[in-house]
């Protein structure tokens, strides 16, 4: 349905800090007027032409919408393949540009790490987008690529050395240097907010498969991953890590839509490495304070004020250049063997590694991944695209993925 469109991508929010940096990345690896068609859009033309001018791509095309006019989104979404978005929370703002991509049939990719706004758009939109053909890929960030791609690559070595994929998978984050993203602050405390309104919201946080219902399988108890505890497979004390909770509901919904290809047993933790016992029980708590802190109202308010960084907020340039990852994913068979795998990533998590991500994520599901093997439906990165998406990770958006 997307083979005439116009623009293989169009850049929405790209006036924001975080869209900026996606129209800056396109710009920057494919130009104006070159291969790659895209364009820029948001609600306020004079400062989508301003950004154009101040990162070099004066001579982009500039479209506008408005979230709240159906029309308008209409006319956006019909121009492109693919609609790659920025402007979050998703929950807030999302709804009607999945919904305007659906009926269009035109692809989608986010930044989303809203679990139970995810399960919304899968149960509203999965029927349809099957019908219309578009592909809807949620988290095509650091939440959630490197982990949902790291599990797929380490299972890959695991089949190699096997013969069968491993039945328990640990993603363990080494080292990590950024900043806390603005957009994922505001998602976290919106997801918070409805939380304590909704009844359905809470129970999609209580459920490690709740983007991946299936009433005909039998799924084993996750690990769990609240507390912290000395890891002899990686010879480490471990803590919670704050993406998890996303994380391993993406990869599970990347097991089923790939016919549970990690197994119908499979389970996955996911941690951070810490120098000692005390530094993994510090983090711990410091982590349990900051999340009990968002359900009380003043507390919540306080945060937003004083130590939240607000939506478009950002590091500067050297900052995300001079930022960094490194996550371990250990995968172990049932008699006690293991492989490894690590994914490195060549900027800050929030910002400079994950505009990369997305802006190559939705060239990728244009350019590189056709409807016979991607039907339409709401998607993972991993099982929407899986190596075609590993291979423009490492060719173009500085992730490493290798075999240790």
């Amino acid at each position: 349905m997307t083979q005439n469109r116009h623009y293989d991508v169009i850049v929405w929010g790209a006036s924001g800090f975080t869209g900026r940096l996606v129209a800056e990345y396109l710009n920057a690896q494919y130009g104006i007027g070159g291969d790659l068609s895209w364009a820029m859009a948001g609600r306020n033309e004079q400062k989508l032409r301003d950004v154009a001018r101040e990162i070099g791509a004066g001579g982009a095309d500039i479209l506008t919408g408005d979230a709240d006019d159906p029309a308008s989104l209409k006319r956006l979404v019909e121009q492109t393949k693919v609609i790659c978005t920025t402007v979050g929370p998703y929950q807030k703002y999302g709804s009607a540009l999945v919904a305007a991509c659906v009926e269009a049939g035109t692809d989608y990719v986010d930044l989303s790490g809203e679990p139970a706004w995810m399960a919304e758009m899968i149960d509203k939109h999965q029927a349809r987008a099957r019908e219309t053909g578009a592909r809807i890929v949620h988290s095509c960030g650091f939440d959630s690529i490197p982990f949902d791609l790291g599990v797929f690559f380490v299972q890959e070595r695991a089949r190699e050395a096997f013969g069968a994929p491993a039945r328990e998978v640990k993603g363990r984050v080494k080292a990590m240097k950024g900043k806390f993203s603005g957009g994922t602050a505001a998602s976290l405390v919106a997801t918070v907010e409805a939380g304590l309104k909704d009844p359905a919201v809470r129970r999609v946080m209580r459920d490690p498969y709740a983007l991946a219902q299936d009433d005909a399988a039998d799924r084993p108890r996750q690990p769990a991953g609240r507390r912290p505890y000395y890891d002899r497979d990686v010879k480490s004390w471990v803590a919670p890590f704050i993406m998890a909770d996303i994380n391993l509901r993406n990869i599970h919904r990347s097991n089923m839509l790939m016919s549970y290809t990690y197994g119908k047993d499979f389970v996955y933790s996911e941690m951070m490495m810490t120098p000692n016992g005390m530094a993994a029980r510090m983090a711990a708590g410091g982590m349990g304070a900051f999340v009990g802190a968002l359900t009380i109202g003043p507390l919540r308010a306080l945060l937003k004020k004083v130590a939240l960084p607000d939506p478009g907020e950002g590091p500067n340039k050297q900052e995300r250049e001079n930022g960094f990852y490194k996550v371990l994913f250990v995968a172990k068979s049932d008699n006690g063997e293991d492989v490894r795998a690590q994914v490195t990533g060549d900027r800050d998590p929030g910002y400079g590694s994950t505009s990369k991500m997305l802006g190559e994520a939705a060239v990728c599901l244009a350019r590189d991944v056709s409807r016979d093997e991607t039907p339409g439906g709401v998607w993972t990165p991993a099982a929407a695209m899986g190596d075609a998406l590993l291979t423009r990770m490492t060719e173009k958006a500085g992730l490493t993925f290798e075999a240790i």
